[in-house]
C-alpha cells in the first residue's frame, strides 16, 4: 500500500514540474512559426475529412472518433511509456504536451500587435492581422469594429488557449492535454455553422463545449479575481457574468467574454460577422464600447488570468497526487 502511494504522490509531483516547465516554455517561445504539431494535426483531419466528409451528423461524429481516440491512444500510450522510464522522463513528456497545446502567450502577442496597428491608424495591416485571432470577416470592420473582434477573441481564447489546457494537464496528464488540444483544433476547423459543416460539425463543436464547460468558468472566476489589477470591479464583473453569459450562443464562450465585459467596464456583442453568415450577438457588459486602450488593457486582464491558471494548475496536479497517496 505505502509502495502505491508513493508511486502516486511521484506521479503528481512528476506531472506539476512538467506543466512548470511547459508553461515556461510557452512564455518563452510561444507558438511555433513552422511544424507546429497542431497545425500538422489539422493536415491530417483535413486529409480525412475528404475521405470520411458527409452532409449528416453520423458522419461527423465518426469523423472526430477516429482522430481523437487516435490522439488520446498515443498520449496514453506515451504517458505509459514515460512512467516506466522514471519522474525526470515523464515530466518532459508533460512539459512537451503542455508546450503544444498552449497558446496564450501568442494569444497576448497577437493582442499587443493589435493594439499598436490600431494606435497608428493602420486598418489594412490591423484587418490582416485579425484571422490571427478570430474567424471573422475583417474588411467589413472599421478600428471600433477590429477593437471590439479583438477584445471578445482575446477573452475567449484566454479560456480555448490557456486555461483549457492547463486544467486538462493537471487532472489527466499528456492524453487528456493532447485529447483536449486536438478536439478544440476541430472545431475551429469544422464546428462552425457554414452550410458545409452545420451537421458534419455539429459533434465537434458539441464535444469542445463539452470539454470546455469547466474551463470557461474557471476563466470567469479568475477574471473576477484579477479585474481590480486593470483597473476594473469585481462586481461588475460577477454581475455581467450572471446577468448576460447564458444569453450567448455559446454555453462557453458567453462565460468568458461576459466577464471580461465586466472586468474591463465594456460592453461587448452585437453583430458579429462571420464568413459564412452574420450573426447578431447578444449584448455581454453594460459599460461603453471598447476603445483601443480597453484592447490593451484586455491583453493585460488576460495575461493576469494566465498566470492565476497556472498557479493553480500546479495546485491541481500536486493535490492529486496526494489525494491518490491517500486513498492507497
Amino acid at each position: 500500500m505505502w509502495q502505491a502511494a508513493l508511486v502516486f504522490e511521484a506521479v503528481g509531483r512528476a506531472r506539476a514540474a512538467g506543466i512548470a516547465v511547459g508553461v515556461i516554455a510557452d512564455a518563452v517561445f510561444g507558438d511555433p512559426s513552422r511544424g507546429h504539431p497542431v497545425a500538422l494535426f489539422g493536415t491530417g483531419a483535413a486529409a480525412l475529412e475528404r475521405i470520411s466528409y458527409a452532409d449528416d451528423r453520423r458522419a461527423g461524429a465518426v469523423h472526430i472518433v477516429v482522430l481523437l481516440g487516435g490522439v488520446a491512444g498515443s498520449g496514453a500510450l506515451v504517458q505509459w511509456a514515460a512512467r516506466r522510464g522514471g519522474a525526470v522522463t515523464e515530466s518532459l513528456c508533460v512539459a512537451a504536451a503542455t508546450f503544444v497545446a498552449l497558446g496564450g502567450t501568442s494569444l497576448a502577442r497577437t493582442g499587443d500587435q493589435m493594439v499598436r496597428r490600431l494606435r497608428a491608424g493602420d486598418l489594412e495591416s490591423a484587418r490582416a492581422l485579425l484571422p490571427s485571432l478570430c474567424g471573422r470577416d475583417p474588411s467589413v470592420l472599421d478600428s471600433a469594429g477590429l477593437t471590439r473582434a479583438a477584445c471578445e477573441s482575446i477573452a475567449e481564447n484566454t479560456s480555448d488557449a490557456q486555461v483549457a489546457p492547463l486544467l486538462w494537464a493537471a487532472v489527466a496528464g499528456v492524453p487528456g492535454v493532447l485529447l483536449y488540444r486536438a478536439a478544440n483544433t476541430l472545431d475551429a476547423m469544422i464546428g462552425h455553422k457554414s452550410p458545409r459543416y452545420r451537421r458534419f460539425g455539429w459533434a465537434a463543436a458539441r464535444f469542445d463545449d463539452l470539454l470546455n464547460l469547466a474551463a470557461a468558468r474557471l476563466t470567469g472566476v479568475f477574471a473576477v479575481v484579477c479585474a481590480p489589477l486593470v483597473g476594473g470591479s469585481p462586481l461588475s464583473a460577477v454581475r455581467a457574468w450572471r446577468r448576460d453569459a447564458h444569453r450567448h450562443p455559446s454555453p462557453n464562450a458567453g462565460v468568458a467574454e461576459a466577464s471580461f465585459a465586466g472586468a474591463l467596464g465594456v460592453a461587448l456583442g452585437g453583430p458579429t460577422q462571420y464568413a459564412h453568415e452574420l450573426e447578431i450577438r447578444p449584448t455581454l457588459g453594460d459599460g461603453r464600447p471598447p476603445g483601443v486602450e480597453d484592447l490593451a488593457r484586455a491583453v493585460r486582464l488576460s495575461r493576469a488570468v494566465q498566470f492565476v491558471a497556472a498557479g493553480a494548475a500546479l495546485s491541481v496536479a500536486c493535490r492529486t497526487g496526494r489525494r491518490a497517496c491517500l486513498q492507497a
